[in-house]
């Protein structure tokens, strides 16, 4: 399911990277982007924060197989990555 709220930002600046993205890219960028960039101060810094402790944190698993990790369940709940 996609929000419409979270494909159009409410603010110019998110605004303005999604169209830099869309330009530089040549493609619409992935919602995670979307999602990080609706409210940064609500859902884009914590997210954030998580991910790059689970990603680069203290692992028994390096950093390429936890990047593979989540590309792998990305891939399993169909979203591009």
């Amino acid at each position: 399911m996609r929000l419409s709220t979270v494909a159009t930002p409410r603010h110019w600046p998110q605004r303005l990277k999604l169209t830099m993205m869309r330009r530089l890219m040549g493609r619409e960028p992935p919602d995670v982007v979307k999602t990080l960039l609706h409210r940064p101060e609500l859902v884009g810094s914590a997210l954030s924060v998580v991910t790059q402790r689970l990603l680069r944190g203290p692992s028994p698993w390096g950093i390429g197989e936890r990047e593979l990790f989540a590309a792998f369940v990305s891939r399993l709940n169909q979203c591009l990555f």
